[in-house]
């Protein structure tokens, strides 16, 4: 029984590495050919992780409550590994399958409408509030001509990470 309940914990051990090194087993063998792809479904870590700690408490429990043998206790524990390891590769493959929204980028504002919060002179920098991803964001802004404070405009082109050339809007 201490076999099987010493397994069960490393399966567990296992799979909180598993949650802390993500990605280190599928990295360890990357640029050997022959291993390039093994670790990416049935012997990743957290499917290793998972038959182990079933094959653990499952034998375990199996021996505890049954008068079976450690054999039949293993087979047991073996079978629930494998149902525990195929459940743990589906539900990694889903969540893996579950990619957001590409995240939205400075030249996403070309062409966009937005107000002026600080005025603009004519060849200087203000502040506009333009909408990127649904939220409002505040950006300097430069304009060729003089834009006045709560005047709407279009965003012309992006100049850096932090800041716009605008137009005003036409009426």
């Amino acid at each position: 029984m201490t076999l099987f309940l010493g397994l069960g914990i490393a399966g567990v051990v296992l799979l909180l590495l598993a949650l802390v090194f993500d990605g280190l087993l599928e990295g360890l063998f990357h640029g050997f050919s022959a291993l390039e792809g093994v670790f990416d479904g049935w012997l990743s870590l957290p499917v290793v992780a998972g038959f182990t700690a079933m094959l653990g408490f499952g034998g375990a429990i199996t021996l505890g409550t049954t008068g079976l043998g450690a054999g039949a206790a293993t087979g047991v524990g073996a079978v629930a590994g494998v149902g525990a390891a195929w459940l743990t590769w589906k539900f990694s493959r889903a969540l893996m399958r579950d990619q957001t929204d590409a995240t939205p980028r400075g030249e996403d504002l070309v062409g966009t409408s937005g107000s002026v919060v600080t005025a603009i002179p004519a060849g200087g920098y203000g502040e506009v509030i333009v909408y990127l991803g649904g939220q409002p964001v505040k950006y300097a802004a430069k304009s060729e001509i003089p834009v006045v404070r709560g005047a709407d405009v279009w965003v012309e082109a992006t100049l850096s990470s932090t800041s716009v050339s605008v137009r005003p809007v036409e009426r």
